[in-house]
């Protein structure tokens, strides 16, 4: 067999390197191309972002604590002295410190065993609430709510008079309005704005019905007869006044003498601190 001429087996081999070395290169550049016309991913959208100040981390929802207590936030809507709903209650949801809520669980746990259930009006309550409260009382034109409300106290006595207090406990969020309600029980009233108004001081059977025992007057009833010991409310009254006081005191609530709806958790951790993070989930950490 004749001998191969020197060197030609390496050059064909240095030839085929080549030809694979660019149609390697070519099909890089197509596929660089394609790449370039290809549209850039979209940046993931940005997580939800509560808007205004958030709460502290041991404030919680009541109901996330305790599902079986009643609401009836009534600055969250239309049936409250201002009548119309707050600024500062985007939701109707009772906002308290972790601490005053598991309190009032044990509250609840107490009064559901004597055929009772907790209704809370208001918990934590913003200082922009207040806010507006401060510039509502300083209006002597509005006062459409004044026949169930306030019906004999003049409206520009009402904060001297201390019904409504600037800045309030409720800011701290360790302080709530409540009431008793019968388990089982009848269904709350609904109201209707622009509805007839009956006065807070009215007996029961004639106020408004919102599924509360008897308690004397109606919630936030500006009124001596509202004061928690008032000898001028009927029997039956006294002693549910005294029963949410008992069960209450029991477990480390301070009731306002001229309020019986209105108890302060005594060992509250923010005893300096008025926020002012709004009354909506996104406020929670």
């Amino acid at each position: 067999m004749p001998a191969r001429a020197p060197g030609r087996a390496g050059r064909h081999g240095r030839v085929g390197t080549g030809r694979r070395a660019a149609t390697v290169l070519a099909v890089a550049a197509v596929a660089l191309a394609a790449a370039c016309q290809r549209p850039a991913p979209r940046p993931a959208p940005p997580s939800p972002t509560p808007s205004g100040p958030r709460a502290p981390a041991d404030v919680v929802d009541l109901a996330a604590v305790d599902p079986t207590i009643r609401t009836d936030i009534r600055y969250a809507g239309a049936h409250n002295f201002v009548g119309r709903p707050i600024d500062g209650y985007p939701e109707p949801l009772c906002l308290l410190t972790r601490r005053a809520a598991e309190a009032l669980h044990r509250v609840q746990t107490a009064a559901l065993a004597g055929g009772h259930s907790l209704k809370v009006y208001d918990c934590y309550r913003p200082q922009r609430a207040v806010d507006e409260f401060v510039a509502w009382a300083k209006r002597p034109d509005e006062q459409q709510m004044k026949g169930e409300f306030y019906p004999a106290v003049p409206k520009d006595r009402l904060f001297a008079d201390g019904y409504i207090g600037a800045p309030t406990a409720h800011s701290r969020a360790s302080t709530l309005d409540l009431t008793l309600v019968p388990v089982p029980g009848p269904e709350p009233a609904r109201y209707v704005p622009g509805q007839p108004l009956v006065s807070c001081t009215a007996p029961a059977g004639r106020r408004f019905a919102d599924d509360s025992v008897d308690m004397g007057t109606g919630f936030d009833c500006f009124d001596p007869r509202a004061h928690t010991d008032d000898a001028r409310v009927t029997a039956a009254a006294r002693d549910n006044r005294e029963l949410l006081r008992e069960l209450m005191s029991a477990q480390g609530f301070e009731n306002y003498p001229r309020e019986w709806w209105h108890y302060r958790y005594v060992d509250e951790p923010y005893p300096d601190t008025w926020f002012d993070f709004p009354v909506a989930r996104s406020s929670l950490r």
